[in-house]
């Protein structure tokens, strides 16, 4: 092959690879998900980042192969001549072997400089995932430590003896307690996974959104009597196509925690509105509230915003993140607006689609 036409061919493979790289994540999506519109956008992102890195990675092998080859039968190839690719190459092999701190430098004038761009793109991608995971495996060894010290002390204070029957009932209250946050923990931890495997089908069908709120709060009676809490409930009667378990679960969800964090006396309500596109509802209280640095996190794994209350109050810091799930597989949003010592308020926006009979 001829000089000239050599540098031309490399030209229209960097054109290709290039092209294939900024297009195929949006395909990818389309294929495995349906609708784009349906996607969450950290989701396309995510994938885009590491279909771009993949196929980036494979078509420079591909070319660093072919001029490999003529360099076998020209002696004149090296990859010290691309400096950009060989410094993406050996942060692929990095990140290979599990080492996420990598970074290649670029140079806009540089033909490699778009490759460089999505492997540390990548990089950084699956960084944070890996930090997510092991912070995750922080927190569920954490919440599981605290209780098993708890009813493994207290279980070895019963077996000494000695004690007088006050003793021993308020030991083993303590131990029925513990034994039920660990239940309760292992119970959301099911749901959270359950919720975020990919083969989640969600059992839509239509019902009538106001009678389950209505059932919940009745459900939920004996908590909100017994602290003379104050209703505020106003329902317009409301049809929605959607998963009634899983729905349920969240208004049980943000109901719990209103009545929680809510003093004796104090006040909850909902407020569920119809409109062009959808349906608005409103889970308030007039409780403790949610500082302004702590509200942007709360919708995140055994987050606490206050740490020594939620765990006395049995909290694990995973029911909001249970219900911001099952609120996204809906397609829709959730919101908070909170001030300490005044209340919080939790709004929460669902599409009206109803199921083709």
């Amino acid at each position: 092959m001829k000089e000239g036409n050599r540098y031309f061919f490399s030209l229209i493979l960097i054109f290709i690879i290039t092209l294939l790289g900024l297009t195929s994540g949006y395909y990818i999506c389309i294929f495995i998900f349906g609708k784009l519109e349906s996607i969450p956008l950290h989701i396309i992102f995510i994938v885009q980042s590491l279909t771009s890195a993949v196929i980036y990675f494979l078509g420079w092998k591909a070319f660093i192969y072919m001029h490999w080859r003529f360099a076998n039968k020209h002696k004149r190839f090296n990859l010290s001549h691309f400096p950009i690719l060989s410094g993406a190459v050996e942060a692929m092999n990095k990140i290979a072997s599990g080492d996420f701190n990598v970074l290649v430098k670029t140079n806009e004038l540089d033909p490699f400089n778009e490759v460089a761009d999505n492997v540390n793109r990548m990089a950084k991608e699956l960084g944070s995932l890996e930090k997510l995971r092991q912070d995750f495996i922080s927190d569920v060894s954490h919440e599981i430590q605290s209780p098993l010290t708890s009813i493994s002390g207290f279980a070895a204070l019963l077996r000494k003896g000695n004690l007088s029957q006050d003793q021993i009932s308020h030991y083993a209250s303590i131990i029925e307690t513990e034994s039920k946050r660990l239940s309760k923990l292992s119970e959301n931890l099911l749901r959270l996974s359950n919720l975020e495997s990919e083969d989640n089908n969600l059992n839509l069908k239509n019902y009538q959104i106001n009678k389950q709120i209505e059932s919940v709060l009745l459900m939920l009676e004996p908590q909100w009597s017994a602290k003379n809490i104050t209703l505020d409930i106003s329902l317009e009667e409301t049809m929605i196509c959607g998963d009634e378990d899983l729905l349920s679960q969240v208004f049980i969800n943000l109901l719990n925690n209103a009545i929680k964090f809510t003093p004796e006396n104090g006040n909850i309500g909902v407020n569920l509105y119809n409109n062009e596109d959808g349906v608005e509802c409103k889970v308030f209280d007039t409780g403790i509230g949610i500082s302004s640095e702590d509200q942007p996190r709360i919708f995140e794994r055994f987050y606490k915003a206050d740490k020594a209350r939620n765990r006395s109050l049995g909290g694990n810091g995973l029911g909001l993140s249970i219900v911001k799930k099952i609120i996204d597989l809906h397609g829709g949003k959730i919101s908070v607006t909170s001030e300490i010592g005044k209340g919080t308020e939790f709004i929460i926006w669902l599409p009206k689609v109803y199921e083709r009979e």
